[in-house]
């Protein structure tokens, strides 16, 4: 594995495989055949540009016709029968399957914001599997992938090499580069697609030069090839699946070089920020990726965690505060408890708040957090993220009809004693 974010990295299963002093030589070495994978446009800004050129045993382009390959979970932005609800939602985690099902088979959409033909917006999907996705691959057009294991550890096999992602990790594979997801068990977690601009570290400001997630932590494939053998390739674009079959792997890239790189990280090693005098901070002292909207300051999408910790500030209600925020959150957990939910937020689980829901800490977590001893307290009874956009989030039919949309998630908030005034 290669350390860094952003950095231009190469990578060849042997000396001799990346040409010198050239990107698309004549005669490239062993026969292989030079090919360029843009994450951005041509013209992009260099210190945006995004791009890798890869050393093939055959090129990408030879492959037959595609025909339309059914999926009943997936759906993308914008959604034509998606609701924009006003309402404060949760639901219960997705229930691993009974039968027989890979990852690309197990994902559930659950809702979308933006246009993923015009480059905007995210959407959310979960999955839960089983199986590997033996003699599959799957090339995506409509955005980057996020994935954020809850159970069971994912093993990536990507055009520029392999990853295993347990819980606690996430990995990112870009745009247009193929992928496959394997298990050995039991696996349920989510997905972040990524329609907009591609994610990058948040600008630090005041911060300085060190904290939250450290380029260095961001691990990069090394090159791997694999022996051929008929697969399926599938395309997605605007939502909707195709396939097409090849008689052999489309993992045969035999030398890399470049900037738009799958990669895995290791939430464990984000360095916390908070409050040493008085006061929760902002939640974007959690901002582990950002994706920029182009208005300055406002994301997007922001991918934010909130990981074990030390709460040492002082007279001070130490949870998130009550609030309601331009931004639209959907938060998950990926283990324990979360500070400001006392019930009903489990693991595999997740809620949303969309724009300006009122929401914060429930009755018990407010009480509780409100009598406390207000000594320095380490915080390591959970880990959750949120996914939190500019944009309101629209659900799918199937978030908004399926049995684990729980009831009565608006009561969490009752039984506040009204104020002495």
């Amino acid at each position: 594995m290669q350390s860094g974010f952003g950095s231009e990295f190469q990578s060849e299963i042997r000396p001799g495989v990346l040409p010198v002093g050239r990107n698309s030589p004549q005669r490239p070495a062993f026969g292989l055949y030079a090919e360029q994978l843009s994450g951005t446009a041509f013209t992009a800004p260099r210190h945006e540009n995004r791009r890798s050129w890869l050393y093939r045993r055959r090129p990408s382009a030879q492959h037959g016709p595609l025909v339309p390959l059914a999926h009943g979970g997936l759906a993308a932005p914008p959604l034509d029968d998606g609701l924009l609800d006003p309402n404060r939602l949760r639901w219960d985690p997705l229930p691993l399957p009974a039968h027989p099902v890979d990852w690309l088979d197990g994902l559930h959409t659950l809702a979308c914001n933006g246009s993923a033909e015009e480059g905007a917006g995210v959407s959310i999907h979960l999955y839960a599997c089983n199986r590997p996705m033996a003699g599959r691959a799957l090339r995506n057009a409509d955005g980057e992938m996020l994935f954020v294991p809850q159970q069971g550890a994912l093993h990536l096999t990507t055009e520029l090499g392999r990853m295993t992602v347990p819980p606690g990790h996430v990995a990112l594979v870009p745009r247009g580069m193929a992928m496959r997801v394997d298990v050995e068990a039991d696996a349920r977690g989510w997905c972040l697609e990524n329609h907009g601009a591609l994610f990058r570290l948040p600008e630090l400001g005041p911060i300085g030069s060190n904290g939250l997630a450290n380029a260095r932590d961001f691990e990069t494939p090394d090159a791997a090839v694999e022996a051929d053998a008929p697969t399926e390739l599938v395309f997605k674009l605007g939502g909707r699946l195709w396939r097409t079959a090849l008689p052999h792997t489309p993992f045969d890239v035999a030398g890399w070089h470049g900037n738009l790189v799958p990669w895995r990280y290791d939430l464990a090693r984000f360095n916390s920020i908070g409050s040493i005098s008085y006061d929760h901070p902002d939640p974007s002292i959690f901002t582990v990726l950002t994706s920029p909207s182009g208005q300055a300051g406002v994301a997007s999408c922001d991918f934010v965690i909130f990981p074990p910790r030390w709460m040492v500030a002082e007279d001070t209600f130490r949870p998130p505060w009550f609030h309601r925020n331009l931004m639209s959150e959907y938060m998950g957990l990926i283990h324990g408890s979360y500070d400001a939910k006392a019930g009903g937020f489990v693991p595999g689980g997740g809620s949303l708040h969309n724009r300006m829901a009122a929401h914060g800490p429930d009755a018990a977590s407010w009480a509780g957090a409100s009598a406390a001893d207000l000594g320095p307290e380490r915080f390591d009874g959970g880990l959750a993220f949120m996914f939190e956009s500019l944009r309101p989030y629209r659900l799918t039919r199937w978030a908004r009809e399926t049995p684990l949309l729980q009831s009565g998630y608006d009561d969490v908030w009752s039984g506040f004693e009204r104020g002495a005034l």
